[in-house]
């Protein structure tokens, strides 16, 4: 089974839910934030677009997935202003996630939104037109040359399937201190080739002049399964481990307790 027909975060607001679990991205997005003012800021500088085409893709689901668009279009008002510009372009924005991802649950959040964005704008600010895009960034997903700005954050880490030597990585679920060589270079060439096919399609797809910001989850360490990035699935690998363990011993004492108690 293909990655992009299982992964996904839970949906909903609920107490698990990735909208209740997602403050550590949150922070990411604004750690971030000046650097996507300075890539939006050239972009409508030299192109002045009368309508302005923004993706995010790995947008997920909760506040964060209209929290960069929101900061993206005030950044368009300001420079606008700041340049004496009587008319605010419109905006088509582009939430791209794979296909079960809850974009119902954005939709149901975007007419709250849209409705503080025209206050604190001003009847001047430009019409905004959202979109869903389900589907995965490892492929073309908007027409040619049609993007402005395209923004990713911590969704490039995600590979498009898992390493085809699996099933030589016994008892770890990614990239562990006891995977042999060839997981772990498995896993790099993986990442070569879906991060190359990431950039050819976003090339096909960006206007000449246009701009991304791609934030990934990164280590300082050479060492591909430090604790600075794989330590917790280290943990999730020992908790499902424990899990199995536990379930084969009910399992045996099921099988006993009915062999006992079977007539003879």
């Amino acid at each position: 089974m293909k990655v992009s027909e299982v992964l996904c975060m839970n949906g909903g607001f609920g107490d698990n839910s990735y909208a209740s679990n997602s403050l550590l991205q949150r922070k990411v997005i604004s750690m971030t934030k000046a650097i996507t003012e300075e890539a939006v800021t050239g972009v409508y500088s030299n192109i002045y677009p009368k309508t302005v085409c923004i993706a995010d893709l790995g947008c997920s689901s909760g506040p964060n997935a209209l929290f960069v668009m929101t900061e993206v279009m005030r950044t368009v008002d300001k420079i606008r202003k700041r340049l004496n510009h009587q008319s605010s372009p419109e905006f088509q924005i582009y939430l791209n996630d794979l296909p079960g991802n809850d974009f119902n649950s954005i939709f149901q959040s975007l007419p709250r939104v849209q409705e503080e964005i025209k206050e604190e704008m001003g009847s001047e600010f430009g019409p905004c037109f959202f979109n869903g895009v389900p589907g995965s960034f490892y492929g073309r997903l908007f027409p040619t040359r049609s993007l402005h700005f395209v923004h990713s954050s911590y969704s490039l880490m995600w590979l498009s399937q898992v390493s085809n030597v699996v099933e030589m990585n016994k008892e770890n679920i990614y990239m562990a201190s006891t995977s042999p060589p060839s997981v772990i270079q498995a896993y790099y060439e993986q990442f070569q080739k879906d991060f190359s096919t990431f950039l050819k399609c976003r090339s096909e797809e960006l206007v000449s002049g246009g701009r991304m910001v791609l934030t990934i989850l990164g280590r300082k360490n050479d060492d591909p399964t430090s604790k600075e990035c794989c330590y917790i699935w280290d943990l999730l690998a020992m908790a499902l481990k424990q899990m199995v363990s536990e379930v084969s011993n009910i399992q045996s004492i099921i099988n006993l307790y009915f062999n006992c108690t079977r007539d003879p």
